[in-house]
């Protein structure tokens, strides 16, 4: 059984019942996944050549990242208009789905003294946000490749009232919150 098959078929009845929500269109629902990787700091360093961080985000994603360049000049951040400043990547469907699969079953248990993510990281729209040190903990990335290991956050947006819901949707998923 897939994982997208598992959260339709058992975990969303399951969270209906132990939210006593009546209506199954008010279930929190998970929209999108947003990866982000910050570049602005590699490529002040004199790094012009940053696609071997596209690629890796393209291995980790499954899909190609949008490059954001920066939409004016900060001086003292020795940053000009137009110099490419991150990348992010949207999943929705079934690229969401596997990614969420891959992160929670194989990803974060691989991270070495990995004690759980915080439950803390919840905005007031009840998305959930949190970092990862180093993108090299993902098995699609090369290795022998990895100039310098870089940052990525992970935003998991949902369609729901409360954070707590989002929360219990998350919980019932298996997703590793510390305790």
């Amino acid at each position: 059984m897939s994982f997208k098959e598992n959260y339709v078929k058992h975990i969303l009845p399951e969270l209906q019942k132990e939210l006593g929500i009546e209506n199954p269109m008010q279930l929190p629902r998970i929209e999108k996944i947003v990866l982000n990787m910050g570049i602005g700091t590699y490529v002040a360093a004199g790094n012009k050549d940053f696609s071997s961080l596209r690629s890796d985000l393209a291995l980790i994603a499954g899909q190609l990242p949008r490059i954001a360049h920066s939409r004016k000049a900060i001086s003292n951040f020795k940053l000009r208009k137009g110099m490419p400043v991150g990348m992010m990547v949207t999943l929705r469907g079934e690229r969401m789905y596997h990614f969420l699969e891959k992160l929670i079953t194989v990803i974060l248990p691989r991270v070495r003294d990995f004690r759980g993510i915080s439950g803390r990281s919840f905005d007031a729209a009840g998305n959930f946000n949190f970092g990862i040190k180093e993108h090299t903990i993902f098995p699609e990335v090369p290795q022998l490749d990895v100039v310098k290991p870089h940052g990525l956050q992970i935003t998991v947006k949902f369609k729901t009232e409360t954070k707590d819901h989002s929360k219990a949707l998350l919980d019932k998923l298996g997703f590793p919150f510390s305790r």
